[in-house]
């Protein structure tokens, strides 16, 4: 039987597998499409995934294919406004790149660490006992695994299967979403564009790289069936609809559609079934924030079920996932609501627009909506104690090098100034680095495998305590 089955081969989907391959649990990925989908529907890293990336020894592999860009991390609903100079991040960037690269970055890890990926699967029902959870396929086969989590996408069969709520609101709009060539001049495009922006922050049209433009333009309606692509003729029609020309767009690579629906999990869990990703919650692509939401989900997920899968997880360990995660989904809803809102042309929406635009200026307005959209601003509710508590401790210098080099392989980290502090019974799971640095003035500090802060103090019995809340029973 296997550890874990993963319905989804998307960036959540992979993402989840290898971090579970990093505490040696046997990982299968069940992906319905039998090749990887060519369609840019997410186009950047905000610094959180970035520094998640960081954490693992990902981050090169991402940045030789993408391009930072330092003046979008303070971006909201289309007003340009620069970072909080004190973002508490080392990586003050967004990562310009492609979902169908990050997509093969994150399969490659998964592949390199040993899980095994399955494409051409649908999973088509799910039953679970005490022991384990049946997985049927499309093709008649079945899977047993131990944990199932469901990772397929905001329609996820597997969240319905187990009777998981999805309350929340329909698309009332929807965008297509296009990867074209154009014969448009440069100049002519450029300044029909920033024309028509001027009035409808949600159309575009702008270079995408290997000759190639993307084109985002509101569709007529809501489609009945929206797994049926728009197309070539339907953009054409639209881009004239708001542009006055269709810039000749031609050979097309993808053509999507995506809409403003707004749903979030009442739940995360079910017995032996978990979901993450798009398949807990679907919002409006605003602000680039869902393929780093369940980024970030898969991250917080993967060491928990790990630790249930080997038998040290402690009691409840699990439940976490979907107490930490959850409020932050339901964070961001707020957040793209909110933007859906500031993107209408009616007098009252552009109002309270021109009106945030000025509370933007005021840092401490910047650096909580900086954080919000960035990632760097999560807090999970560890309990009462110092500011830092509950937070991810951004990367830096120590004696040894970086913070984050010492995270690569998942493990807790107790860094321990003064050295002396032991991790005990929990070296098997804890990293005991005895280090400083002189960027923060800190006691020891207890990072959890996903880089947020556990504990900080400087006695031992503190210490023990939040191993065994976190890590379990030490080992004899």
């Amino acid at each position: 039987m296997t550890d874990v089955v993963i319905s989804g081969g998307g960036p959540t989907g992979m993402m989840l597998a290898a971090e579970l391959r990093l505490h040696g649990a046997d990982v299968l990925v069940l992906e319905r499409d039998a090749e990887p989908s060519p369609a840019v529907r997410s186009l950047g890293l905000h610094p959180r995934s970035i520094e998640v990336l960081d954490q693992r020894g990902l981050l090169d592999r991402f940045l030789a294919h993408g391009q930072p860009y330092p003046q979008a991390v303070g971006h909201l609903a289309g007003i340009d406004r620069p970072a909080p100079a004190d973002l508490d991040t080392a990586h003050r960037y967004v990562l310009g790149i492609p979902q169908p690269v990050t997509d093969r970055l994150l399969t490659e890890r998964a592949l390199e660490l040993g899980a095994r990926v399955r494409r051409g699967c649908e999973v088509t029902g799910v039953e679970q006992d005490d022991e384990g959870v049946t997985v049927a396929l499309a093709d008649g086969t079945r899977e047993r695994a131990a944990w199932l989590v469901g990772c397929d996408g905001g329609h996820s069969l597997v969240r319905r299967a187990v009777g998981i709520g999805f309350p929340g609101e329909a698309a009332t709009t929807e965008w297509i979403l296009a990867e074209v060539q154009v014969t448009a001049p440069p100049d002519e495009l450029a300044r029909v564009v920033a024309a028509v922006r001027e009035r409808h922050q949600g159309f575009g049209v702008g270079p995408a790289g290997d000759g190639l433009h993307r084109a985002v333009v509101p569709a007529a309606a809501v489609a009945e069936d929206r797994t049926v692509p728009p197309t070539l003729d339907e953009l054409r029609t639209r881009l004239r609809a708001y542009a006055g020309t269709d810039f000749g767009v031609h050979s097309p690579r993808s053509l999507t559609r995506f809409g403003d629906a707004t749903r979030l999990a009442d739940r995360y869990r079910v017995g032996r079934v978990l979901i993450a990703g798009d398949a807990a919650h679907v919002h409006p692509p605003l602000g680039g924030q869902g393929l780093n939401l369940g980024i970030q989900d898969a991250v917080n997920l993967g060491w928990k079920l790990a630790g249930q899968v080997a038998g040290w997880a402690p009691d409840r360990l699990l439940d976490t996932y979907g107490d930490e995660r959850r409020p932050v989904a339901q964070d961001v809803l707020t957040l793209t609501r909110a933007q859906s809102e500031l993107l209408r042309t009616e007098p009252g929406p552009q109002a309270v627009r021109r009106l945030l635009t000025e509370l933007m200026a005021l840092p401490d307005v910047g650096r909580l909506l900086a954080g919000r959209v960035s990632g760097t601003g999560i807090r999970y509710d560890l309990g009462d104690g110092p500011p830092l508590l509950g937070r991810r401790l951004r990367d830096v210098a120590l004696g040894r090098g970086r913070l984050y080099s010492l995270l690569h392989a998942g493990r807790g980290l107790v860094l321990d100034p003064g050295g002396t502090l032991s991790v005990g019974g929990w070296a098997d799971r804890v990293d005991h680095v005895v280090d400083a640095t002189d960027e923060l003035d800190l006691p020891a500090v207890l990072l959890r495998p996903d880089g947020y802060v556990a504990w900080l103090g400087e006695d031992q019995v503190g210490l023990v305590e939040h191993l065994a809340r976190w890590f379990g029973t030490p080992t004899p």
